[in-house]
């Protein structure tokens, strides 16, 4: 039995977390021993994984000061659970990783993983090419898209091997159901006949809301909800809602037509734009990440922070008279392409 150690940055309410959380549930039917370790005390995600069997660890690490505590105790529990692969998520999860796979002696692998495209922007530059010199020591790096290995492999990334494996989609959890969209209509007072474009991200400026909105200013019939920690704080037009923190995120997905991605940069495999999609919802999304590969066909893509090209590309796909055949093409792209058994596949032989 194969026994994977994952080393994660932190399990809060992030892309990687989430698909971390799907991950070591579907490895953990499949008969791999899994870990978790966070290197931060962000706990979010903590509950739903130890719901699979899987023991959570945190080193409790809240800033360079107190790195070698964590490191420390990360090294005891590699001693203990004498992992076969060591499973780095992010950037400090890799760099915690790399440590103690180092100051540890014994067979096994260590991977990193690599979650983002252009993290610079977002003020990772640092760490980033700090990782970069140490990019030889995994056997293996993951990446969850093409364009995120492309900007890592620019910024001085070398690594021994590289995979890409999208991150995967639970197309039974997220599918459309027209008694729920009915129920959520009512509940939030949007017609029946009304275009509703759904916002999924919490407030942070690599999201760019405020594109978003100011497309949402110039599309006054069309209803949007914003769902993330943070949105209930924002300015908002007369026709968009804002719900805050909800954990309910594949239901109210039902409730819409369209899935808006407004990032301006750093997104690698868009968990937002598959889900939306799998949930039968035409997607729109900025040019970021490889938004194009998942998107396809079915949906607009449109330059960075242009609320004007934004606002078209969404009333584009409201004012389609096919917009129910665009609607399943969407779901139908997401089930063939990128679904989560289809990426637990790829891990398991890669751990195997």
């Amino acid at each position: 039995m194969t026994r994977v150690m994952h080393v994660i940055s932190g399990l809060g309410t992030g892309g990687a977390e989430a698909m971390l959380v799907q991950l070591v549930h579907a490895l953990k039917a499949r008969g791999f021993e899994q870990s978790v370790v966070s290197v931060s005390n962000h706990s979010e995600k903590a509950d739903a994984i130890r719901d699979a069997g899987v023991p959570v660890d945190f080193l409790d690490v809240t800033s360079m000061k107190n790195a070698a505590g964590g490191i420390y105790r990360l090294t005891r529990l590699v001693r203990d659970r004498r992992p076969d692969v060591l499973q780095g998520w992010m950037y400090h999860g890799d760099l915690f990783a790399a440590a103690a796979n180092f100051t540890v002696p014994g067979p096994r692998r260590l991977y990193w993983s690599l979650r983002a495209s252009d993290t610079v922007q977002g003020g990772y530059g640092r760490l980033v090419r700090l990782c970069a010199r140490l990019s030889r020591l995994p056997e293996l790096i993951i990446a969850n898209s093409q364009s995120g290995l492309d900007f890592h492999r620019a910024q001085g990334y070398r690594p021994r091997r590289a995979e890409v494996i999208p991150n995967g989609v639970d197309t039974e959890k997220f599918r459309p159901d027209l008694a729920t969209r009915s129920a959520l209509r009512q509940e939030f007072a949007l017609p029946e006949n009304a275009v509703v474009a759904i916002h999924v991200a919490r407030l942070d400026p690599m999201k760019d809301h405020a594109t978003f909105l100011k497309a949402m200013w110039a599309l006054p019939a069309m209803r949007g909800l914003l769902v993330g920690a943070g949105t209930e704080t924002l300015d908002l037009p007369d026709n968009v809602r804002a719900l805050g923190l909800r954990t309910d995120v594949a239901r109210l997905y039902r409730c819409a037509d369209l899935v808006v991605s407004s990032s301006a940069f750093a997104e690698g495999f868009s968990n937002i734009l598959a889900e939306g999609m799998s949930s039968g919802l035409v997607p729109v999304a900025t040019d970021v990440g490889d938004a194009r590969l998942i998107v396809g066909a079915v949906g607009e893509i449109v330059p960075v922070r242009d609320p004007e090209a934004l606002a078209q590309a969404m009333s584009r796909a409201a004012d389609r008279s096919d917009l129910a055949i665009h609607k399943q093409r969407a779901r139908e792209r997401i089930v063939e392409n990128f679904t989560l058994e289809r990426a637990v596949d790829r891990f398991a032989r890669l751990y195997g």
